[in-house]
């Protein structure tokens, strides 16, 4: 199981992105994927999750409103459209898939914003 996150950059107060989360080594209704971050020194956070049926998707406090999650089914990649993004939203943003207990990380994108 291999996922490779991109789309991650710079942008200012207010600014748009997308991440991808490429995805090989699976198929979606065998796992659990979702976004985290981490910022330096802090913990790791959820942001989003769909379920392996693709049925329920979950979002975070901070995510809700902001970032939308969805799965993009023939290129088997999982996207997060992340709106009006603040200077707290800098972080390392990563991918993860969840099977039986079992977590594989992608190496995560970074994500910068600031003026």
């Amino acid at each position: 199981l291999q996922l490779v996150e991109s789309g991650g950059g710079s942008v200012q107060p207010g600014g748009s992105l997308r991440l991808s989360c490429a995805v090989s080594g699976l198929t979606f209704d065998a796992y659990a994927i979702g976004w985290f971050r981490q910022v330096p020194g802090g913990e790791r956070e959820a942001l989003s999750c769909i379920s392996s049926d693709g049925d329920n998707i979950n979002y975070a406090d901070s995510a809700k409103g902001r970032f939308t999650l969805f799965r993009d089914d023939a290129k088997n990649a999982l996207n997060l459209q992340m709106n009006s993004l603040q200077p707290n939203d800098t972080a390392v943003y990563y991918c993860r898939g969840l099977k039986n207990g079992a977590e594989y990380w992608g190496k995560g994108t970074l994500v910068i914003v600031s003026h």
